[in-house]
């Protein structure tokens, strides 16, 4: 319940843009271990990593000023596909740092990747590949959202590390030449 409250937080009442901050900087969201986020073995559940990400991905959006924009549009963000790798575990109370950044996008999806650290410790690693979506349902096209929230300049994506790009192959979210975004 606690990471629902902080995301409701983040997203309705978000943290103040960071003045210039660029669209393929990384954001920094610092959270705590709560005890709500342990499983039977006291360490980090799996699906607790996902609601901190969700916090720290609505972190970047507040950090870019988007909630505004995206509210004026009508769009909204969800995840099409995601994937975790865990290195070291969490503990109750570990402070954890979440370092957010988009990696890039294609036609269907924006690309982001997640890096969990405590302790300056690498902990884990999330990749999202994220769409937008309008009041209808409809599909918003990555392009259009890298330029709203790119303060209205048209971006080029960075080329896609290559391991993201087999990962958004091998669960069938890249873009295809027979999709229309």
């Amino acid at each position: 319940m606690t990471r629902m409250i902080q995301l409701a937080k983040a997203s309705l009442l978000p943290r103040t843009p960071v003045p210039g901050r660029g669209l393929l900087e990384a954001s920094t969201t610092v959270l705590r271990v709560h005890p709500g986020d342990l499983d039977m073995y006291f360490h980090v559940n799996n699906g607790s990593y996902l609601q901190m990400m969700d916090v720290a991905r609505s972190n970047l959006i507040a950090d870019l000023g988007g909630f505004r924009l995206l509210k004026d549009k009508g769009w909204y963000p969800v995840v099409a596909a995601s994937t975790m790798m865990y290195k070291r575990s969490l503990q109750l109370f570990d402070r954890v740092e979440i370092s957010t950044r988009v990696l890039g996008w294609d036609a269907r999806v924006v690309y982001i990747e997640q890096v969990f650290t405590c302790r300056g410790t690498f902990s884990a690693r999330g990749w999202v590949a994220g769409r937008f979506l309008g009041k209808d349902g409809s599909r918003v096209a990555p392009a259009d959202v890298v330029g709203l929230l790119g303060g209205g300049r048209p971006v080029a994506s960075p080329t896609l590390p290559d391991d993201v790009a087999a990962w958004a192959r091998s669960v069938d979210v890249a873009h295809r030449e027979a999709d229309r975004a």
